[in-house]
């Protein structure tokens, strides 16, 4: 059995996300259901919990909040949430699974296969670290991002990153330091992570670094030289938008 303890301050979320979990998790034991960050707090020490469900916004505070109480990250976490653009893209970049309200009964059985599945309390609290690290950058020009890999995770600033390649159903991730990362995610997933992060998707096949331009080079589309050597043809279709990006007031 799996020990489960769900924390959310609205009752009839708490009551849906129960009712789900007993048909589709029956071997989910849910331990407690706490609505405030004290309650769940004291009940997380007290059960030690394998997995916890955690809505993102907590009346006044937010499931973050709790997190950075606790002395031990030692359990799977599931956020749980209604549409919250900033929230999604914090727990994205950190590679966590979240839940959007209200939650499916097929979205919920391929989170809890994922936790049975891909247990790794290490590679949790590395991703945690990761979304801490971003709340606290206000600027939001410095993050950390964790890299799904067919091992694990990789955690990269996203300013190390220059260039990202498209491969079938993965991408290669060219950094500063001239390493390759082979992340098992398609380009598009890392576009719409990326999207406000000076990254550009130049071609079906390439998103680029855009602090890492160094020549444009004129053409039907046109072709970019990054500073590490690798010179990108540029698609016609984003050839316009890339000099608005590049020249603002060309």
């Amino acid at each position: 059995m799996l020990k489960a303890i769900i924390v959310d301050d609205e009752q009839h979320c708490i009551s849906r996300l129960t009712g789900l979990l007993q048909e589709v998790g029956p071997d989910i034991q849910i331990l407690a259901s706490c609505n405030t960050i004290s309650e769940g707090k004291m009940h997380i020490e007290k059960y030690n919990p394998d997995v916890l469900f955690l809505d993102v916004q907590l009346g006044s505070t937010t499931g973050f909040d709790l997190l950075s109480q606790l002395n031990h990250l030692d359990f799977e976490l599931i956020f749980t949430t209604s549409f919250d653009t900033y929230a999604l893209k914090a727990i994205k970049f950190s590679a966590l699974d979240y839940l959007l309200k209200p939650i499916a009964k097929e979205d919920l059985h391929e989170a809890l296969q994922k936790v049975r599945e891909n247990r790794n309390l290490k590679e949790t609290t590395k991703k945690i670290d990761v979304l801490f690290h971003n709340f606290k950058d206000g600027s939001g020009h410095s993050k950390r991002i964790a890299i799904p890999t067919v091992d694990g995770f990789v955690m990269v600033d996203t300013n190390d990153m220059v260039r990202l390649q498209s491969d079938a159903n993965y991408t290669h991730i060219h950094t500063l330091s001239n390493k390759k990362i082979t992340a098992s995610k398609t380009l598009k997933y890392f576009e719409g992570i990326l999207d406000d992060s000076n990254f550009f998707r130049v071609h079906k096949s390439h998103l680029i670094n855009l602090s890492f331009v160094e020549h444009y080079l004129k053409g039907k589309g046109g072709y970019i030289t990054l500073t590490d050597g690798a010179k990108i043809e540029v698609a016609v279709r984003r050839r316009d938008e890339l000099i608005k990006k590049l020249i603002p007031n060309s």
